[in-house]
């Protein structure tokens, strides 16, 4: 994931910030509103203003059913304290930040299987029936956004052996890796 923190870090650079004001890994906490803090994976702060912020998550490994749950309550939750928190004026008067979610999922047969519903008293949406864990991460993402919980949201996909070189695919055109890093320059400039 570094390798992507890199080249976001890069894009909010070329944007007009200066390297200064972009952490990463160090000074990436932020006040949320139901807990003390959160560390992010990307801050931008120029001037005492938060300009963005970005959630990067991963998914290797068989054990697709318990992660994804874990996955998608802690996207939704992040992103509810932050919202929260800022219109509580924790982060003072920084205009609404541009707020990112990057996700990456292992490509491997696991992945692709269509998983079975429990519809014991209701049905699911039907999007989720017989979806595999890679069209539900899609869906996670595009619902992320749709329902504003995010700015942008990027999902990309690889094998363990491509991923190592730096090959990914993009399963969905709106949740591309460019449409995201258009999103986050944009965000950046206006700001300037």
């Amino acid at each position: 994931m570094d390798g992507f923190m890199d080249l976001f870090s890069t894009v909010a650079i070329r944007a007009g910030i200066p390297e200064s004001c972009v952490f990463r890994k160090k000074a990436v906490e932020l006040p949320g509103f139901f807990r003390a803090t959160k560390e992010w994976d990307l801050l931008v702060v120029r001037d005492r203003k938060l300009i963005a912020v970005i959630e990067a998550k991963s998914q290797v490994g068989p054990s697709f059913g318990n992660n994804f749950n874990n996955r998608t309550e802690e996207a939704i939750g992040s992103a509810a304290d932050l919202w929260t928190a800022f219109r509580e004026r924790a982060y003072m008067d920084s205009p609404a930040p541009f707020l990112g979610y990057f996700f990456l999922l292992e490509d491997c047969d696991a992945s692709h299987r269509p998983v079975r519903v429990e519809e014991p008293h209701f049905k699911v949406f039907p999007e989720f029936v017989n979806a595999s864990y890679m069209k539900r991460y899609e869906l996670l993402c595009r619902k992320l956004v749709l329902e504003r919980h995010y700015s942008a949201a990027s999902f990309i996909t690889s094998t363990r052996t491509e991923g190592s070189a730096g090959s990914y695919c993009e399963p969905a055109g709106d949740l591309s890796m460019d449409r995201f890093i258009r999103a986050l320059a944009g965000q950046v400039q206006a700001h300037v």
